[in-house]
């Protein structure tokens, strides 16, 4: 007998839910990481620079 429907929706929800904490914990990683830091702060400033204004 193949895979009941009970065992299928449990597997598919398990994978899911790590899927996503681990999909979650590598983004929290990357934006920690610390040689991403000077791209982000840069990243955040971008806006607020003099060519950024808008035209008169």
């Amino acid at each position: 007998m193949g895979i009941e429907h009970d065992s299928a929706v449990w597997f598919s929800k398990s994978f899911g839910l790590f899927y996503l904490m681990a999909l979650s914990l590598g983004v929290v990683v990357y934006a920690y990481w610390p040689s991403n830091r000077k791209r982000f702060d840069n990243a955040a400033k971008s806006i607020l620079r003099e060519e950024d204004r808008p035209w008169r």
